[in-house]
This record gives C-alpha cells, sequence and structure tokens, in this order.
C-alpha cells in the first residue's frame, strides 16, 4: 500500500527534460511510483489532487550556517518552507565541533566567534544548543532523529585547529606532532560522517576577540595536508573562502585552490560570485580559477546567487559597513564616541574615500548612501522618515548624503535600520547572470541560511527565482531552473538518490502553485531563544514539501514531523572525483 498518491501533477523531475502530466506515489519514505494519470492500481492511505500544480524534487541549498539553529528550530526556517529539504552546513571554517574536553572554556570562544563572524544572537547560541559533545561524531548523533530536513556538515578548519593548538590556533604554526594530530583529528571526523573540510582565509572574518580567526594563519602546508586527507575519504568534499572570493582572485589565491582541489582529488566550492556588469572583469576573472583546476586534475565550483538578497545595515551593530577597509575601527567605538566621529565632517571623508577605493572590493557596492532607504527609526526627530530615501531627505536639508545618513542614525543612538537599494538590478546585469549561470563549474546558491539573521534572509532563493523565472524576467526556463536547485547540487555533493524524482529515489519533494510560487518581503520576528530577532519571509505558493516520503510544510505551516536525516559521507555520498 503506498503512504500518499499525489495525482495529476506536472512533474519536473530535476534532469532538466521537458516536464510531463503524472501520478506519483510513496512509498517508506521513497517514490514508489512515477504513471501516466489514473494508472496506478496500488491502494494509498492518502492522497491529492495536483492537478495544475508542479511536483518538484526537494530543493539543495549547497551554502548553510543552520550548524546551531537546527537544535532550536528542527525545521530550518524558512528553508523548509520555500522547498528546501537538503542542506549543506559547517561552511567557511567555522563549524560547533569538535571541542576539546580538556578546555571546556572552548565552547565559550566558539558561541562568541560564531556570534561575530557570521551575526548569530550569542544568547541564541547560548540557550538554544546543548552543547554536549565534544567529537564531531558526537555532534552528528546530537542532531540525529530530531531535524525536519536533510543535513550534511564540513568540518570547520578553525575549529580543528583550536582543538589540538589552543590559543595558539590564532597566530601560531602546528608542531609537526600538533598537524598530526589534526590530521587525525579530521579523518576521525569523516569516519563518522563529515563531508570534508571547510575553511577561511578571508580578512573579513575575526573571532568573538576581534581576531582573525584560527584558518586564518594556516599555511599553504598546512592546507594541503587536509585536503589530501579529504581525498581519503568516499563522499567528500573542500569548501573554501579566501580574501578574493569578495571580489577578484589573486594569482596566489588561485594557485592555493587549485592545489587543494588536486590534491584531494575532489571539487572545492567557494562562496559567493557576485555578477555585476558595471564590473565586467570580475566573472572571467574569477572563473579562471576553475579553467586551471580542470588542467591540474581538480574542480572549483563558484556558487552565486539568482536573486538580489536584501539587506540592511546599521551603524550601530556589526553589519558589512564593518567590513570596509577603516570604517571597522570608527563603527567598533563606544556609541558616543561613534557618534562623534561620525559628526566630524573630516572623519567621514576618509571613510568615503576609503569606501569608494580598490580595496574595498565588492562592499563599494554598498556606498551608494543616497540610495539608502530608512527602516526603523526610534526618535522623534526622525518620524515620518521610515521608507523615504536618503537622496530626497539629503537634498530637503541641503546635505551631503552621508552627513545626512550619519545624523539621522545619531538621532536613534545609532539603531536605525538602512536598506540600500542595490546598485545592480540593471538590465545588463540581469543579462550577464542568466550567461554565467550556464557556465559548468557555476552553481546556483550561497544563502547563508541560518547567519546574519538580522541583517539578511537569503534563505528564500528558491522561490524567488522560480517565481522570477515563471512570471518575471524569464531568464530561464521552468525545468531547467528547477535542475539548477535540485540535481545539479546534488550531483556535485554526490548525493545518493537524491535530486531527482525518479522511482526509488528518496522522496524530497515539493507541489508549487506556478501561478503564484514567490517569496514575501522580509521581516523581522523575535522567535530566537531569548526573544532575540531575525528577518524571516513567508513562501507564497508553496503548497506541500515532503522529506524522506513525510509531509513537512503544508501550506507554509510546519506540520511538526521530523523525517530528516543526518547525511553521513560514504553511506549518503558517493565521490565525485575529479580524475
Amino acid at each position: 500500500m503506498l503512504d500518499h498518491l499525489i495525482k495529476g501533477a506536472t512533474v519536473v523531475d530535476g534532469t532538466g527534460t521537458p516536464s510531463y502530466t503524472a501520478d506519483v506515489g510513496i512509498r517508506d519514505g521513497r517514490i514508489a511510483v512515477v504513471v501516466p494519470p489514473g494508472t496506478v492500481t496500488e491502494e494509498a492511505r492518502s492522497s491529492e489532487d495536483a492537478t495544475g500544480l508542479v511536483l518538484a524534487p526537494g530543493f539543495v541549498d549547497p551554502h548553510t550556517h543552520y550548524d546551531a539553529q537546527l537544535f532550536w528550530d528542527p525545521y530550518a526556517t524558512p528553508s523548509l518552507n520555500h522547498g528546501v529539504t537538503t542542506v549543506a552546513g559547517g561552511n567557511c571554517g567555522f563549524t560547533l565541533a569538535p571541542l576539546n574536553p580538556a578546555r571546556p572554556a572552548d565552547a565559550d570562544y566558539t558561541r562568541r566567534m560564531m556570534s561575530k563572524v557570521e551575526g548569530m544572537s550569542l544568547v541564541a547560541l547560548e540557550e538554544g544548543a546543548p552543547w554536549s559533545w565534544n567529537s564531531f561524531g558526537e555532534y552528528l548523533d546530537a542532531l540525529e532523529g530530531r531535524i525536519a530536513v536533510n543535513a550534511g556538515f564540513m568540518v570547520g578548519h578553525c575549529a580543528l585547529r583550536r582543538y589540538v593548538m589552543g590559543e595558539d590556533a590564532v597566530g601560531g604554526q602546528p608542531t609537526p606532532a600538533q598537524l598530526e594530530r589534526m590530521l587525525a583529528l579530521f579523518h576521525e571526523a569523516m569516519a563518522a560522517g563529515a563531508w570534508g573540510l571547510s575553511t577561511t582565509q578571508s580578512a573579513t572574518h575575526s573571532d568573538g576577540d576581534g581576531q582573525p580567526v584560527a584558518s586564518r594563519h594556516a599555511a599553504p602546508a598546512e592546507l594541503l595536508a587536509l585536503s589530501r586527507a579529504v581525498g581519503e575519504h568516499e563522499g567528500t568534499q573542500i569548501e573554501a573562502i579566501v580574501a578574493g572570493c569578495l571580489d577578484q582572485f589573486s594569482d596566489a589565491e588561485i594557485e592555493l585552490l587549485v592545489e587543494m582541489s588536486a590534491a584531494a582529488g575532489r571539487p572545492l566550492n567557494w562562496n559567493v560570485l557576485t555578477i555585476d556588469a558595471a564590473v565586467p572583469e570580475r566573472v572571467p576573472r574569477q572563473l579562471i580559477a576553475s579553467e586551471r583546476a580542470r588542467e591540474a586534475g581538480g574542480r572549483i565550483v563558484a556558487l552565486t546567487m539568482p536573486i538580489l538578497t536584501p539587506m540592511n545595515m546599521s551603524l550601530g551593530t556589526f553589519c558589512a559597513l564593518n567590513l570596509i577597509p577603516g570604517w571597522g575601527d570608527i563603527l567598533g567605538l563606544p556609541v558616543p564616541e561613534r557618534i562623534e566621529k561620525l559628526r566630524d565632517p573630516g572623519v567621514r571623508a576618509e571613510m568615503l574615500r576609503r569606501a569608494g577605493s580598490k580595496e574595498a572590493g565588492v562592499f563599494r557596492r554598498l556606498t551608494h548612501f543616497g540610495r539608502y532607504v530608512i527602516g526603523d527609526t526610534y526618535s522623534p526627530a526622525n518620524e515620518g522618515l521610515t521608507g523615504r530615501v536618503v537622496q530626497d531627505i539629503a537634498a530637503e536639508r541641503g546635505q551631503e548624503p552621508f552627513a545626512c545618513l550619519a545624523e539621522i542614525c545619531a538621532n536613534d543612538q545609532l539603531r536605525t535600520v538602512l536598506w540600500p537599494m542595490p546598485t545592480d538590478n540593471d538590465p545588463d546585469s540581469w543579462a550577464l547572470r542568466a550567461e554565467t549561470w550556464q557556465h559548468e563549474d557555476v552553481l546556483l546558491g550561497g544563502s547563508d541560511a541560518g547567519a546574519h539573521l538580522d541583517r539578511m534572509c537569503g534563505a528564500p532563493y528558491t522561490t524567488r527565482f522560480l517565481g522570477d523565472c515563471l512570471r518575471g524576467r524569464k531568464l530561464m526556463g521552468l525545468e531547467q531552473a528547477v535542475k539548477m536547485l535540485t540535481d545539479d547540487p546534488a550531483q556535485l555533493f554526490g548525493l545518493r538518490e537524491r535530486g531527482r524524482i525518479e522511482e526509488g529515489w528518496h522522496a524530497d519533494l515539493v507541489l508549487f502553485d506556478p501561478e503564484r510560487i514567490d517569496a514575501g518581503k522580509a521581516t523581522l520576528v523575535h522567535d530566537l531563544p531569548g526573544d532575540s530577532p531575525r528577518l524571516d519571509s513567508k513562501a507564497i505558493g508553496i503548497n506541500a514539501v515532503w522529506v524522506n516520503g513525510v509531509e513537512t510544510i503544508r501550506e507554509d505551516v510546519v506540520t511538526g514531523a521530523v523525517p530528516g536525516t543526518v547525511l553521513r559521507s560514504g553511506r549518503d555520498t558517493r565521490t565525485v572525483s575529479t580524475k
């Protein structure tokens, strides 16, 4: 007997081939039958009419930070609401495990680091996760049987270094014995099911003490030793971040990434390729790394987002503006001193000079302050400004836009929420995106879901992209768009029997209305542990989501079921060799 029968759906199976109408039956967590409508002879415990609706494989998000959130939110909201049934976590070199049992304080260091570098609520991290593990395997075990999505995790290089080297992980180099211990710990983690290595060398990544995170101090020899270890395990990968990910790679960075992938004989992915027609040289420069990797027997895959992710800023709390060269020194001051500096015309002039320099890289996009929209305000002096554009307010007041913005924020003791309007929303940029998406080493993704919770909401990229393909810019046909969200990432990670609608495969499915599918506006909610805030977005047009054959979402509401699996390398992933 079938557990559930979906009748008359328009099946977009993930392969990119034309859609077709079929009845799809689920049994014991698998897709049992895919047959022409009305030809199922087996009885079903339940069924539904899906006429006019699209049935697709569950979406696979290749870059998330749900490592902590899954403990207090096993549904990985809002990703699951938007059809994501499988998430890849443990990215950017940051994981919650392993933790050295001889140093209990390392857990606090890890929480403070995650709060700073990934914008997670410190209170939520402290109150929402049990912190009951030491080894990476124990961390995976702590999630097993209690999550609603399928989730796989890389091992963070920072955690490996901290476990072995303690405080010397920041600033130090491992002794030969320490490197051997690090490798042994890494092998142990992969044997327990870790997907491979994640690491960062990005200058934007600092810990809770404001110091460069541990992996930034690793020399190439250490990175290559870890990469070779990746190649000794089935179904593993590398994820790596370098400073040039934000704009353009240096020759040395290209060489390092190529050597890491070739040494492992495994794909390496990086995040995130920013596509902007105003910087036409960026895409070809970034994809040189992929060309050279193939020549060397490796593979380098660039992740890129198919939407413009809403992201807010603040002069009062840590955000992307802090990462502009020279700005962190000002925005890191106590609020009264910060306001004093921001009111100084000389200081503002120097900040603007640094913001427009080449070293600011991709953050230059955030410095068109006249294009900022004022969000929430908190003082009588700013009454009526919410929703207004800074350029208009500045013109009324006879001010330069950044001076106007600084004054507004000072009136709110820097609590003002600021929304920059994107500068790369032009037809040429969208045409360049559509062209770049066709490259064999470019993959859609990079949501950062689970991180930067009160600043951005990338999780709904799946529904917003599909809505754009069906009713908006129509840069991609539906079948190809679904393939890019399902089979393509599943193939990169070597997921076994996931990413397609095929008999015998896992029943990770999403049923949606093609006339309505979209994502709602990002809104601030206070539903994290400790009443901490995050941005959320409602799914529009998603009828239902199934994970391993069990309904987890119905009309944008979680059902309470937790059928997700902790996906372990080897068992749930096959090797995707580059050689």
